[in-house]
């Protein structure tokens, strides 16, 4: 009899083990994360410097090489990077634009299916290139197709298999007249010459700096500084510079305080006279020169701002004044920089609430010494709408409740904006600082989530769906 208890005391035991044991840890490349459920759980990625990443096995980034029957288009304006050519979302068309839409909405020239994700496109010398995910194939593909009609020119692939997390693809490349360069989802960036589709170099960062994948997976965008692509790792490097024509790291930023990617990307600054890279990472904000002198240095840093969650970039008011937000609590801040002691200091101005001002997706336009954004769904009232913002942090007008746009892109262009919502519909509005005043109203798309950046080149609008690219002519009749 004693020993039938024991046996039945040892499968009870075993059975509470089983139940009650800490679940087997998922490296960061391949978790699928439920924010607010983590967040109640209280499982969220930790922040601190001790966490040491998954190691990672590499990846062949050279990958494989496509071509295909369209060929180069042509455009008198270029999209280079994330943002536009100055990082502002704002084009100066030379191409006047339509003031009204008919009620079918502008012209649709072409389209195009993709893999689930998120990701905009960048234009050059009518070229448009976007990095997709090929689902049946398990890999990353940066593709170029022609602006004139949406035919694919080439595609080089490399396998990386991604688990979907509410799509895959969040970045834009960044593209000059030489070299295109993009980021995939598990932080693996390519180098490929223009034009051919090249292989020139590749960096898997997990691998080769310790980086950990953010939340959603990457969502930095990379900057190209002439023929030099500035990236945020963390990891073993806060900041680093790599040659385009060759892969060399030519400079490192320290990160001692192991700060960690955000879903944010750096934005170049001229601040206090001082070029300047200026990155919101998880764990604080950072600026770095730029300057060819001592490039890679840093310049200043805060932890005044630290959320888990960031994914707008920094926007840059004047010479000293730097404006932050993210979505999930964090509002926004408004940080002044001033030199002391022959050092640069970062101090806040003001903070405004996230039922005031703040951003989930989405990173704001400054425009006419103004504010323009979407604010996030935890705004209350205000819960995605458009709105405007004076630099001292005053409201000044939202769009309405009839006027709601989810996580949606927008751009401004010629003086007025074009915002996209969740479900595809497209509004134009003007650019005022009085009132919200709708042009014209669209559905340009039937799919979800359409939340990927727009580029808008010569009167010709790039926007996208979860699965589908369509180039619409927003042009003056």
């Amino acid at each position: 009899m004693a020993a039938f208890v024991g046996v039945v005391a040892l499968i009870a035991g075993g059975f509470l083990f089983l139940l009650f044991k800490s679940p087997a840890s998922v490296p960061s490349e391949m978790r699928v994360t439920d924010y607010a459920a983590e967040m109640a759980a209280g499982t969220l990625q930790k922040t601190s410097a001790a966490t040491a990443p998954e190691p990672a096995e590499k990846v062949d980034l050279e990958g494989e090489f496509e071509t295909f029957d369209g060929k180069p288009g042509h455009s008198e304006a270029n999209w280079p990077n994330f943002r536009g050519a100055d990082y502002s979302n704002i084009v100066n068309s030379a191409v006047p634009l339509a003031d009204a839409w008919p009620e079918s909405g502008p012209p649709q020239l072409w389209e195009v299916d993709l893999g689930e994700g998120y990701a905009g496109a960048v234009v050059w010398k009518g070229c448009v290139y976007v990095i997709d995910y090929d689902p049946a194939k398990e890999g990353d593909a940066l593709r170029s197709f022609s602006i004139d009609d949406g035919k694919e020119i080439w595609r080089r692939f490399y396998h990386a298999p991604t688990k979907a997390n509410h799509g895959m693809t969040r970045t834009v490349p960044a593209v000059n007249d030489d070299y295109i360069v993009s980021i995939g989802p598990r932080c693996h960036t390519l180098c490929v010459s223009r034009e051919t589709g090249d292989f020139r170099w590749g960096i898997d960062m997990v691998a080769d700096y310790g980086t950990e994948v953010p939340l959603w997976y990457t969502g930095q965008c990379p900057l190209l500084d002439g023929n030099t692509v500035v990236l945020a790792p963390g990891g073993k490097a806060f900041m680093i510079g790599v040659d385009c024509e060759t892969g060399e790291v030519l400079w490192e930023t320290p990160n001692p305080n192991g700060w960690k990617m955000s879903h944010s990307s750096i934005i170049p600054m001229t601040l206090l006279g001082k070029k300047t890279y200026v990155y919101m990472s998880v764990g604080g904000v950072v600026g770095v020169s730029a300057e060819e002198a001592d490039r890679g240095t840093l310049l200043w840093e805060t932890n005044e701002w630290t959320h888990s969650v960031i994914s707008p970039s920094p926007i840059q008011i004047d010479d000293s004044r730097v404006f932050l937000t993210a979505g999930y609590g964090a509002g926004s801040m408004m940080i002044q920089l001033k030199e002391e002691g022959g050092k640069i200091v970062p101090q806040p101005v003001y903070q405004l609430d996230k039922t005031a001002f703040a951003c989930e997706q989405q990173t704001p336009t400054f425009y006419q010494g103004h504010l323009f954004s979407i604010l996030p769904k935890d705004a209350a009232a205000l819960r995605g709408q458009f709105v405007c913002l004076d630099t001292d942090g005053k409201f000044v007008w939202a769009s309405g409740k009839t006027n709601r746009f989810g996580l949606g892109p927008f751009l401004l262009a010629n003086d007025r904006f074009y915002l996209l919502d969740d479900h595809g519909e497209l509004t134009m509005c003007r650019a005022s600082l009085k009132d919200y005043e709708i042009m014209a109203k669209a559905q340009v798309l039937h799919g979800h989530d359409a939340w990927g950046p727009m580029a808008l080149v010569d009167g010709k609008l790039i926007l996208r769906d979860s699965l589908k690219m369509i180039c619409l002519d927003v042009s003056a009749p």
